[in-house]
């Protein structure tokens, strides 16, 4: 037998759901970010070194940029070491980059032709940095490179030390010594992406790529990106997003740092090392192009 509700029983129960339904779609539930001002002394630094008022406080004001110590924390732990470079030149890797080098031959000679450097070594990076595009990574730059830069500040710093976990925490010392040059380093990767996407017409926030910032099919920072990153369709805008600007690019780098059509291979390695400063990943790179080549 069913219990009748009062009428002010009735109106209790739909008061509670109504005050659920609110909570339920609150900006503060879920993942929603509450934004702090955590990025006060970055936007005076900012504004001090040069850049405009108009354009910093609207850009650190917008909900899409925040501070992001679980994602910067991922920076103190990573290791190189531990990646699984063997996955790149597996069978079906190594099929999925000759097909890449068919579907991109055109771009790939161009670029080859242009630069001088190999198109397997081209496509080798590519596979290894973002699988061929199909992988570019989640996080918005502007949050990784804004909360590294922001770092010169001790509570701040206290903030990324407490989001590691303790299992995989580094000793404090060698922690603070990282923060102290990451810190001076994201700053620098910071303004220069503030300026690649000012010449290009890009918002900041839009842009996604690694743990460090790295962003587009090349994986280049933002640094890099301002001055060798190239546009290899000729649509008047470099667009790292894009498979051809992501290829030249990638060639004009390398030129840029001493390759040339026939040079040694340990000068390859030594050219390839300022990609990415890892043997295991020079090695996986000279590997791949060696079984592209067959």
């Amino acid at each position: 037998m069913k219990m009748k509700l009062s009428p002010s029983h009735t109106k209790l129960k739909i008061f509670l759901i109504f005050t659920i339904i609110l909570i339920l779609s609150s900006p503060l539930s879920g993942q929603e970010v509450v934004k702090g001002n955590e990025f006060d002394k970055l936007i005076q630094r900012l504004i001090s070194d040069g850049f405009e008022k108009e354009t910093i406080e609207p850009l650190f004001s917008s909900k899409h940029v925040f501070f992001t110590p679980e994602g910067v924390s991922s920076f103190f732990i990573h290791r190189e070491s531990s990646l699984n470079y063997d996955q790149f030149t597996s069978k079906k890797s190594i099929a999925a980059a000759l097909k890449y080098i068919e579907t991109y031959k055109e771009e790939l000679d161009r670029a080859q032709k242009m630069y001088g450097v190999d198109k397997t070594i081209i496509t080798a990076i590519l596979l290894v940095e973002t699988r061929l595009g199909t992988y570019l990574g989640k996080r918005v730059v502007i949050n990784t490179l804004s909360t590294m830069a922001a770092l010169t500040d001790d509570a701040l710093r206290e903030r990324i030390w407490d989001s590691i976990p303790d299992k995989k925490k580094p000793k404090k010392e060698t922690f603070l010594k990282k923060v102290a040059r990451r810190s001076k380093w994201g700053y620098a990767e910071l303004k220069a992406l503030i300026k690649y996407t000012k010449q290009e017409g890009v918002a900041p926030e839009t842009l996604k790529g690694s743990y460090a910032g790295a962003m587009g099919i090349s994986q280049f920072m933002p640094s890099n990106a301002l001055r060798l990153a190239k546009d290899g369709n000729n649509d008047g805008k470099i667009d790292l997003f894009t498979h051809a600007d992501a290829i030249f690019s990638v060639a004009n780098y390398l030129k840029h740092h001493g390759w040339k059509p026939g040079i040694a291979r340990q000068k390859q390695h030594e050219v390839l090392f300022l990609y990415n400063h890892s043997n295991y990943y020079v090695d996986t790179l000279l590997k791949i192009s060696d079984k592209l080549k067959g």
